[in-house]
């Protein structure tokens, strides 16, 4: 079996083309994302044939769950089905079918290779019903106290298509315990389907900075969703206006909300290599 390997600002992930091929994803994205004894990513991304696009994206963690969604991994998606002709778009645009729903993306080339790519993340997901989180509340849910380890943070609740919740605190994000508290915050027992956690600190009104803890894969270099999910949040909160330069351990990474339509990410991505794996 073929694949590349792509990152977005440092979160990487084996891509394939499914399109004509039938395997145990689970168990491979296992095999596959493992460091030490596979090819090493944060997820399995497969080019699958889709009936409402040009291509369908489904992804799975390093632990070998299905995600509804990744931003960064849409934009090596994307890359790798136009680099190699999957997908021929008319113009610079396109849509992708994801598990939230079938996406619009605009790519910028160079030299015939995608470099970048500016995504609609669709509309956040505010009620708790939606997100989930088991809590009765009106939306949206900004202040949300969690105990976990005998401390108390207090998230914005936000699904991206996947669950999010976003702690903002003065101090910068890397001295924050993100190994300890992002296990158990992921699998609080307010989030049915856990969550990905993000640890964010406001720079200005249109910039800050975050890590993440990934829901099925641990600490991430970056999370698109999770970036999208931080800016609705700071806007919500009042953090922050309509546009937001957020730096991730893997880069940085550009977001746009205007409060009611879809939230928009940009950013880098490149490929790394390509190879076969043993079937």
């Amino acid at each position: 079996m073929d694949f590349a390997k792509l990152h977005g600002t440092g979160n990487d992930f084996v891509v394939v083309d499914a399109r004509d091929l039938d395997r145990d994803w689970r168990t491979l994205a296992q095999a596959v994302c493992d460091r030490h004894f596979g090819v090493g990513g944060d997820g399995l991304i497969l080019a699958a044939r889709s009936e409402r696009a040009p291509v369908r994206m489904r992804i799975f963690n390093a632990d070998g769950s299905e995600a509804e969604m990744s931003g960064n991994g849409m934009r090596c998606l994307v890359k790798f089905a136009v680099d190699r002709g999957i997908v021929a778009p008319d113009g610079d645009e396109f849509d992708v079918e994801t598990g939230a729903g079938v996406l619009r993306v605009r790519v910028t080339t160079a030299g015939g290779r995608v470099t970048s790519v500016r995504e609609s993340m669709g509309r956040p997901h505010l009620d708790p019903r939606e997100i989930p989180v088991a809590v009765e509340a009106a939306p949206p849910v900004r202040d949300l106290p969690l105990q976990v380890d005998g401390r108390t943070l207090s998230v914005a609740a936000v699904s991206m298509g996947n669950p999010h919740a976003v702690h903002f605190q003065r101090e910068p994000v890397e001295a924050f315990p993100l190994h300890a508290l992002g296990p158990l915050v992921e699998h609080h027992a307010l989030f049915p389907n856990r969550t990905n956690f993000e640890v964010v600190r406001m720079t200005g009104r249109d910039a800050a900075e975050m890590r993440v803890w990934e829901r099925g894969v641990g600490e991430t270099l970056s999370c698109g969703s999770g970036a999208s999910a931080t800016m609705v949040a700071a806007r919500l909160l009042g953090l922050a206006d309509d546009r937001l330069e957020l730096r991730v351990p893997g880069g940085v990474l550009q977001l746009e909300w205007d409060g009611a339509g879809d939230v928009i990410l940009s950013g880098p991505v490149e490929e790394a290599f390509t190879g076969t794996w043993p079937d």
